[in-house]
């Protein structure tokens, strides 16, 4: 008789298991992602289903279908993490049961957050579980003494191993529970090293079955790779609730938290952090924010409006035109997409006929923040034109549009919030697209300019 084999092949995509290697996943269609790693045996019995509140077999088979009508939806659900700016990327809060996935650069401050929410969700009542499988206890006691006076029920774990951790959970029973991080836990019945696809994929159903099964919001660090994207299969991903991306320069004071899945609300949210000497402080305010330091009178400085989710955000669009010394023009884009401003270059040269070939093309958005919303196309290229003449916008002037590569200035969406934001900011001029013009009501206190298209947008605002 022929030997069980003790090893499988698993996608690091998709997690896709295949008893031979292969150059394509047949599941996700990506190429050379198959890495061997050693099979789990099967365990004999049911497994307990996602959202069955007890551990034997035989009561995880007794399922009962339920009516829409009997599903009851209660405001306490959700609990306030005592941010705001996390609050609305999670659309209210933290909702019971949910697995929430953050992922960041090492050293960023995702600890660092997630330890302050554990602050004040302990403070307002509830029992909170913090598993470092990366850090001491004492490391966990120097960081809490940065960020301020711990009160309530906040416990601490230092552990590994899965099973530990799954007892530890049921003897106290938690109101929350944070992991730190997903690529430290391991499952002794899986004998691959942690952080691998088995144990990754193992380790996060088994918290998934904790937090559905018992209702307790579950909060899990993942490493994330040099491409930025959260480090082992991407199956990890899809079996979260919310994945959360914690962004920004370690040099830099302001952090960006960024939903890109959400089961609970929208994903278009953001929620702007600074960082402080003792810890990290929301900002409310992220368009006076990012707007601080502005230079009076400097050619090729622009203020924009950007919208994430239901915010606006004002930001400077910075542009650098200086003649080339080499045969090929130099081009850097910092911010924003570095294609869309050879888009916005092209357009120049040809519906407005500038020479740009010539010129070396720098363009930044200040503050360090990653615009790639196509509204700030207008501000971009009158930021460009603007250096190249050496003339200064106005500074009390706020600049939005999409441009077409026929020229024309097309219409955006929301516009009236984003007037309204630059007004709320004591800017006197908004140019934006004749056609949102013609939608929006009559707006006092802001002079607004609609154009048609970037030829008249020029003529009008820098001459």
């Amino acid at each position: 008789m022929a030997k069980a084999k003790t090893t499988a092949f698993f996608c690091k995509e998709c997690g896709y298991e295949s008893a031979k290697w292969l150059g394509q996943c047949p599941a996700c269609k990506e190429w050379n992602t198959l890495v061997e790693e050693p099979v789990r045996k099967k365990e004999s019995g049911a497994r307990r289903g996602i959202g069955s509140s007890s551990a034997s077999p035989g009561n995880s088979l007794k399922i009962k279908p339920s009516r829409l009508s009997e599903i009851k939806l209660d405001e306490q659900d959700r609990m306030k993490t005592g941010y705001e700016e996390l609050d609305r990327v999670l659309g209210g809060g933290v909702v019971k049961g949910s697995l929430v996935l953050v992922g960041g650069d090492p050293g960023i401050g995702k600890s660092t957050l997630l330890l302050q929410v554990c602050r004040n969700l302990a403070a307002g009542g509830q029992k909170v579980l913090y598993i470092s499988g990366e850090e001491s206890l004492k490391q966990i006691k120097l960081r809490a003494n940065r960020i301020g006076e711990v009160t309530g029920e906040l416990l601490f774990l230092c552990e590994t191993s899965l099973e530990l951790i799954e007892r530890a959970i049921e003897e106290e029973k938690p109101d929350v529970v944070i992991i730190d991080s997903i690529q430290t836990m391991f499952r002794e019945e899986i004998s691959s090293a942690p952080g691998s696809v088995s144990q990754v994929r193992e380790s996060t159903g088994i918290l998934l079955q904790i937090a559905k099964g018992s209702g307790i919001a579950v909060f899990i660090v993942g490493h994330v790779t040099k491409e930025g994207v959260v480090a082992g299969p991407r199956v990890l991903e899809h079996m979260v609730d919310t994945v959360l991306y914690f962004e920004g320069e370690r040099s830099a004071a302001y952090r960006i938290i960024r939903g890109v899945k959400n089961r609970f609300g929208s994903t278009n949210e953001i929620g702007v952090f600074e960082m402080v000497e003792s810890g990290l402080s929301e900002v409310k305010n992220p368009s006076e924010y990012m707007l601080s330091g502005r230079p009076e009178g400097a050619s090729g400085a622009v203020v924009a409006c950007s919208m994430e989710g239901t915010r606006p955000m004002l930001l400077e669009v910075q542009a650098l035109i200086t003649p080339t010394a080499f045969g090929m023009p130099r081009r850097t884009a910092a911010g924003t997409d570095y294609n869309r401003v050879n888009l916005l270059m092209a357009v120049l040269e040809k519906r407005c006929h500038y020479d740009l070939s010539h010129f070396d093309a720098y363009v930044n958005i200040t503050g360090g923040l990653r615009m790639n919303e196509p509204a700030l196309d207008l501000a971009i290229a009158m930021a460009i034109v603007s250096s190249m003449k050496d003339r200064a916008v106005d500074s009390k002037t706020i600049i939005f549009g999409e441009i077409g590569l026929s020229g024309e200035v097309r219409a955006v969406s929301m516009a009236q919030q984003r007037v309204n934001e630059a007004k709320k900011l004591g800017f006197e001029t908004c140019v934006l697209p004749e056609i949102s013009l013609e939608k929006m009501g009559k707006t006092e206190g802001i002079r607004l300019m609609g154009v048609a298209n970037v030829r008249e947008a020029i003529a009008r605002v820098i001459g």
